[in-house]
């Protein structure tokens, strides 16, 4: 076994109730979905390649079974918030009023975040939740506000 240990995050897979509806919602979002290229597959698995290399797979449950031995089906946990950068802090709030309006329900509101980004968080088809993030400008950074 190699010394080296793994340091880079490539792909993540979410496990979806239905691939075409979030291919359709990633494609709203602005990500280049490719569907599988075997057609039988096109209803189980598809993949969207960000600029970055980095790799979102999505797959039906029946598909996980066939890769993941061990999958358990949807329990509740969470795995957290996917995020994705936008280009402006006015991409944030078109973005999410556009998915909004698409019926995608909104956890948070676009805002300005106190680490200086402006963000967003929408839901996917499967309830996963998805930022949205503009570039983070120093000079709008606070500290936090925390509980007691």
């Amino acid at each position: 076994m190699s010394e080296e240990k793994p340091t880079l995050l490539n792909q993540i897979n979410l496990v979806v109730k239905s691939v075409p509806a979030s291919v359709a919602f990633y494609r709203r979002l602005g990500l280049r979905v490719e569907e599988a290229a075997h057609p039988g597959l096109a209803a189980h698995h598809a993949t969207a390649i960000m600029s970055n290399g980095m790799r979102l797979e999505l797959d039906s449950e029946p598909f996980a079974e066939r890769w993941n031995r061990g999958w358990k089906g949807r329990g509740r946990g969470s795995m957290g918030v996917l995020f994705f950068s936008v280009p402006a802090r006015e991409d944030v709030d078109l973005l999410h009023e556009t998915l909004s309006f698409d019926g995608y329900p909104s956890q948070q509101p676009p805002y300005d975040a106190f680490w200086g980004a402006r963000c967003a968080i929408v839901e996917d088809p499967d309830g996963n939740p998805v930022g949205i993030m503009s570039p983070i400008d120093s000079a709008l950074r606070r500290t936090p506000q925390l509980p007691h």
